[in-house]
């Protein structure tokens, strides 16, 4: 008798339902059908100490950046935006402003202040989402968040000057097996065309999207259940790896071994990170003419142009053609 039979058939005698967790025990955890992972990468928080130098050194990675966002509770920020998913670089600005984390209640600028104590780099994954009340809800209910969801606004500066209130709604996740870290989804609460404009988006390195985060973790396996909870999909499991998502939407966790194959020179570490961002781009050639010309060094692997930590605020930058992403 198959898993599926035998709990069915249990389920309908009740005088037996003590024996479901046997049988569930012989033939493993029931599988659960869902998608690779239905919410798509929304943003990236990379945290730095100075936004101006960083603005600077992201530029001339060849990033076109938004105008300087002003944050209400102490951090300001620059984006690189692209069609559907956008960077952020953030720093704390004014200390104090920043609202302390209290129970039931998590604090992105005190997070994004303790995490630049010891470095610079990405602090934070978020995911798209189009209800981030339901989503605090389904958080906690799964054991992931137990945070009020968050809600703020703030003045965009118009490409062509002047400025819209733009507002958005956050819902928080953390696991303590992944210290240092955090995952929001992000809900914009403000008509799309506030915020998404096509003369922040057209880059001279050619980026087109972000498509895969980078992580690093001792054992990949051990994080399976928080990110499926997470992103509400189904992880796929390989010595030394794990990846949710699909193709151009997508999160690879890598062992030790295996984040020095993909990504030589880069510093291990024993506790889970965000290692690098993965950015299709129209013309990799391009890029690399881009990058060369603003002296930026970088290394070919393959198909991949890969940009060190060291050169972009802590966060390894891997450029591919969108065709091989």
């Amino acid at each position: 008798m198959g898993l599926g039979l035998a709990i069915d058939f249990l389920a309908r005698n009740r005088s037996n339902n003590a024996l479901i967790g046997a049988v569930i025990a012989e033939y493993g955890r029931p599988a659960i059908r869902r998608p690779p992972m239905p919410r798509r990468l929304d943003h990236l928080v990379i945290c730095v100490r100075d936004l101006e130098q960083a603005a600077l050194d992201w530029q001339r990675l060849g990033f076109n950046l938004t105008p300087t966002g002003v944050h209400p509770f102490g951090t300001s920020n620059r984006l690189a935006q692209f069609a559907d998913n956008f960077l952020e670089l953030l720093a704390v600005t004014d200390n104090a402003l920043v609202p302390p984390a209290t129970p039931g209640h998590f604090s992105f600028a005190a997070h994004n202040r303790d995490f630049l104590a010891t470095a610079e780099g990405m602090s934070m994954l978020v995911l798209h989402s189009t209800e981030a009340h339901v989503d605090a809800v389904r958080f906690r209910a799964d054991r992931i968040g137990d945070y009020a969801p968050f809600d703020f606004g703030r003045d965009a500066v118009l490409p062509g000057g002047g400025t819209a209130r733009v507002a958005f709604s956050l819902a928080f996740a953390t696991d303590p097996a992944m210290p240092g870290l955090a995952f929001f989804t992000c809900q914009q609460r403000h008509p799309p065309e506030l915020f998404w404009k096509a003369q922040y988006q057209c880059h001279p390195n050619g980026a087109l999207r972000v498509v895969e985060v980078v992580m690093s973790a001792a054992e990949p396996a051990a994080h399976r259940d928080f990110l499926e909870r997470l992103t509400e999909g189904t992880a796929e499991l390989a010595p030394g790896r794990l990846t949710i998502g699909e193709r151009g939407n997508h999160i690879t966790l890598l062992d030790p071994s295996e984040l020095a194959r993909r990504l030589p020179g880069l510093a291990n570490s024993a506790s889970p990170r965000f290692c690098a961002a993965r950015l299709a781009v129209a013309d990799l050639d391009a890029t690399g003419r881009t990058l060369r010309h603003n002296g930026v060094g970088f290394a070919m692997t393959g198909a991949v142009l890969l940009v060190p930590p060291a050169t972009a605020h802590g966060l390894a930058l891997e450029f591919v053609e969108q065709e091989a992403n």
